[in-house]
């Protein structure tokens, strides 16, 4: 049997078409349209999503037995608003995960109502991205378009309402929305009283890995598929990449070195540290996981090679980068290009090189680059060391992970093993493999990271190193408190 993984992310639909063992038999990706009407907002049309989807996985399965689909899950974009009618219309685009509209909205939510509040409920305080926010925002300037919600959904769950005819979402997507009791899997009332919304708007909440339903007979002939074809809620794209690269169970983690940086820890239990500085979310696994966001990861590598020293020759800029100039560097580098989510939840946060002196190199700036995402990236993982989750190593992914130089830093500075995957697929293998465990393929997720999810290398960390590192670490933490008030100045100006 063939399981379709759909990825629905900000920019493409990637589709991957997965069999029983787990090989990947195809991929195809479908472009669609963003549109900026203003700065700092961020929308798409949903219909969009829709027919790239339908057109990407007939081209999908072009060349297989299409009755031997069993059935379809999703990783998606998080945090997106998507409104309904009574007649099942979009009644305006979707507000999208990166919309920066609604900061007067987080300041009554975090400030106003209060964090402490928003934790107990939700086990998150609010961030511009959050779907809360976005309704209180549409509800003050939009209040047309807010009496004709008759739904609310996420961006994946719109594809799988249009599949399966199911108004449904799942634990891990919901918890993103800052509506959701993390702690309990199920709605917050006091939230959505808060923000003027009935839970009958609301979809009904499924694990990751449950079956909604069938494809509908218009669906089913839409793409060339059977109706017998099941429909499984997916996850959140960072907990469908998670399942991805086996991240699930317990103090499992996984860093993702893309344009920003993620690490995530899968926990069976519920925990929230004091200053909300990680995510806490539900899992696709059916338990929980704790997660940072850098918004700059690998994209400061990009910024520094192909803008400032303007050398695409990545390889040759980290040669003479040798082991024993790790953790002898005295040059630091705060990577906040485009301020900072977690764990300092600072948008005036600004990146800055410091310590250079007259015989600092161009090689001790790129180092010091590579250093500084990988600081920023402990920062977070300190945080859940707090909270009394022990991680002895890390999966990595991403464009950063290709790096040989930057997966030995990554080892050395978290002082942990760091295991490289078999394949690397993010979001969309994780949502075949949810597709596989909700058609009973595998009795549940871990047994299918078990069958599929494969470690080929592993990169140990050097003590002499790790020692260097910790000594640095505890220099570079000190460098943003010092620099805040200097950051919140420029940031008036």
């Amino acid at each position: 049997m063939y399981y379709i993984g759909v990825d629905l992310g900000t920019s493409s639909v990637k589709l991957l078409l997965m069999d029983d063992d787990g090989n990947i038999v195809n991929t195809v990706t479908k472009e669609y349209p963003i549109s900026f009407p203003k700065p700092g907002w961020s929308e798409q049309n949903p219909t969009d999503w829709y027919e790239k989807t339908v057109e990407g996985i007939k081209e999908l399965i072009s060349n297989i037995d299409s009755s031997k689909v069993a059935g379809i899950s999703f990783g998606g974009q998080m945090h997106g608003l998507v409104i309904l009618d009574e007649n099942d219309n979009v009644i305006r685009p979707a507000i999208l995960w990166n919309d920066g509209r609604t900061t007067k909205e987080c300041d009554f939510l975090n400030n106003e109502y209060g964090k402490d509040k928003l934790t107990n409920n939700t086990a998150n305080i609010a961030f511009a991205g959050f779907t809360a926010p976005k309704i209180l925002w549409l509800k003050e300037n939009e209040p047309d378009n807010f009496k004709k919600i008759s739904k609310i959904m996420l961006p994946k769950d719109y594809l799988a309402y249009r599949l399966s005819g199911e108004f449904c979402t799942d634990v891990s997507d919901a918890s993103g929305m800052l509506l959701f009791d993390v702690k309990n899997r199920c709605w917050s009332e006091e939230m959505l009283e808060l923000v003027g919304i009935k839970k009958e708007q609301m979809a009904k909440v499924y694990e990751s890995y449950e079956c909604v339903g069938n494809l509908t007979k218009q669906a089913a002939s839409e793409l060339g598929l059977s109706t017998s074809v099941k429909v499984i809620a997916g996850a959140g794209d960072n907990a469908a990449a998670a399942v991805g690269t086996g991240t699930v169970g317990d103090g499992k983690c996984n860093i993702s070195l893309g344009t920003s940086g993620t690490i995530f820890i899968a926990s069976k239990n519920f925990s929230v540290d004091d200053n909300n500085a990680l995510h806490s979310f539900a899992h696709a696994d059916g338990y929980y996981h704790l997660m940072g966001c850098m918004l700059s990861a690998a994209s400061c590598n990009k910024w520094w090679l192909d803008d400032i020293i303007k050398d695409k020759d990545y390889q040759k800029e980290q040669a003479e980068i040798t082991d024993d100039k790790l953790g002898n560097n005295k040059v630091f580098y705060l990577p906040y290009l485009m301020g900072e989510r977690s764990p300092h939840n600072n948008p005036l946060a600004r990146a800055s090189f410091i310590g250079m002196t007259m015989d600092t190199t161009r090689s001790d700036m790129t180092q010091a680059v590579l250093e500084g995402v990988a600081f920023a990236i402990r920062d977070s993982f300190e945080v859940a060391k707090s909270l009394g989750i022990k991680i002895d190593r890390t999966k990595i992914c991403g464009g950063g992970a290709k790096s040989p130089l930057w997966r030995k830093i990554i080892a050395n500075v978290l002082n942990v093993k760091v295991d490289i995957l078999e394949k690397e697929e993010g979001p969309s293998l994780g949502a075949a493999m949810l597709a596989a465990v909700g058609t009973k393929r595998f009795e549940d997720v871990s047994e299918a990271v078990d069958k599929i999810v494969k470690v080929v290398d592993t990169i140990e960390p050097d003590k002499a190193i790790a020692q260097r590192y910790e000594y640095k670490y505890n220099q570079f933490k000190k460098i943003y408190p010092a620099l805040k008030p200097v950051f919140d100045e420029i940031a008036r100006e």
